[in-house]
């Protein structure tokens, strides 16, 4: 498979690694889809994360809704940081 260059993609989708990684699972085990269960698992908890950051900041006139790149290291950190004091 051939990956398409698009400068724009890591912006538009937080979930570019993920969705490659099971791209990359599924070339290389036949498309067989219980083999990647566990990259599909990581790419659709990646969506949810970034879909609830999205709708959080929209719901809070934050803009731009989707962080910037640079942003989203220390977001995600910062939240797990929150679970684990939480629990």
């Amino acid at each position: 498979m051939t990956k398409l260059n698009n400068p724009n993609a890591a912006r538009i989708n937080p979930c570019l690694k993920e969705q490659e990684q099971s791209y990359e699972c599924l070339n290389k085990n036949g498309y067989d889809h219980k083999k990647c269960e566990a990259y599909f698992d990581n790419y659709n908890t990646c969506k949810k994360f970034w879909g609830k950051i999205y709708s959080d900041r929209k719901a809070r006139g934050i803009y731009p809704y989707l962080p910037d790149v640079e942003e989203r290291e220390k977001i995600k950190s910062d939240y797990i940081k929150n679970v684990k004091d939480a629990l």
